[in-house]
């Protein structure tokens, strides 16, 4: 066997052990070798290089992940989590919220009028901050919030709840994401409490928000904007996920202009010019959604798990783990 066939197989034996989760046993029958044969090139994987193992505390920041994505993508700052290979996407939703929360309360100059979108991360990352994180912030909805289900949208209890920990205030946006006609939004925002709103938000030096994916799961279908029909529609159009309610494609691109004339809420060039704009995503679900915000310049801040910046940095149908 020449060592391009060594190579070949040391790795085909560690994906199938590392990535497929397949025992020494199951491997074995599958290539014909003995469970030890099995132990030993999986060895000769870690001595190659093929496979690297790293043990890290949960909390670990991941810096040289965080120093290419800046590098790579031109960020301001990045935040990389290591994701535990036990953790669920909720557990791991929850961790890069907290790793939000706590970028948020070190971030200087402190922020003074704090622009928020909504959703479960958001919603987790309020709950994750400590009260006193800021001192007189005032915190304003970027989009609108109302939900149109039977389920009560967290919208505006996560933008007062940031707020109250940070001992600042709170101007909400009572107002849909998403309305039936585009004469409707056009009116909504020429009231003038409205319009107020969105000045505020549109001023914000510091923004935060959560893309969304294009799943079933959207936060826009658990609030009754949308359907699972929606979202396919959306998706053969190229649509990636969404940024406070606004579909995107890979290249940061509204999808569906009629679809968009019916959001209430900044425009996403508006996020594109804050001086700070933090995007909070973690799980496989988002790994599309996050690259097109990444590359479009729709985020300059970054909060997100190991996996997730692995993807961004080495795209394409294998993962680097």
């Amino acid at each position: 066997m020449n060592p391009v066939e060594d190579e070949a197989l040391l790795y085909q034996v560690a994906t199938m052990y590392y990535q497929r989760h397949l025992t020494q046993g199951q491997i074995g029958e599958q290539l014909h070798f003995t469970r030890w044969k099995v132990g030993r090139l999986l060895a000769e994987a870690r001595h190659a290089g093929i496979v690297r193992i790293e043990v890290v505390h949960p909390r670990t920041r991941m810096h040289h992940l965080e120093e290419r994505l800046t590098d790579t993508f031109g960020l301001r700052d990045a935040v990389v989590v290591a994701r535990s290979p036990s953790e669920n996407e909720e557990d791991l939703r929850a961790r890069v919220a907290e790793a939000g929360a706590d970028y948020l309360a070190r971030l200087r100059p402190s922020p003074r009028l704090l622009g928020v979108s909504w959703g479960r991360t958001l919603d987790q990352l309020a709950r994750a901050l400590t009260p006193g994180w800021a001192h007189g912030v005032h915190v304003v909805q970027i989009n609108g919030g109302l939900s149109r289900s039977r389920r009560p949208s967290s919208a505006q209890d996560m933008a007062s709840r940031i707020a109250h920990q940070g001992q600042g205030t709170v101007t909400v946006l009572p107002a849909p994401a998403i309305v039936e006609q585009e004469t409707t939004r056009q009116i909504l925002e020429e009231d003038g409490a409205v319009a107020e709103v969105l000045a505020h938000a549109s001023a914000a030096d510091t923004a935060l928000f959560s893309p969304g994916g294009i799943g079933s799961d959207s936060v826009l279908v658990d609030s009754g904007y949308l359907d699972a029909g929606d979202l396919q529609r959306l998706a053969a159009a190229g649509a990636v996920g969404d940024v406070a309610g606004r579909f995107i494609d890979a290249a940061g691109r509204i999808v569906d202009p009629e679809l968009d004339a019916r959001t209430l809420g900044i425009p996403l060039d508006d996020l594109r010019r804050r001086p700070v704009s933090v995007a909070v995503v973690s799980g496989a679900a988002k790994h599309a959604v996050c690259a097109a915000v990444v590359t479009s310049g729709l985020c300059n801040t970054l909060v997100t798990d190991d996996h997730t910046a692995f993807h961004l940095l080495n795209p394409g149908p294998r993962e680097e783990r």
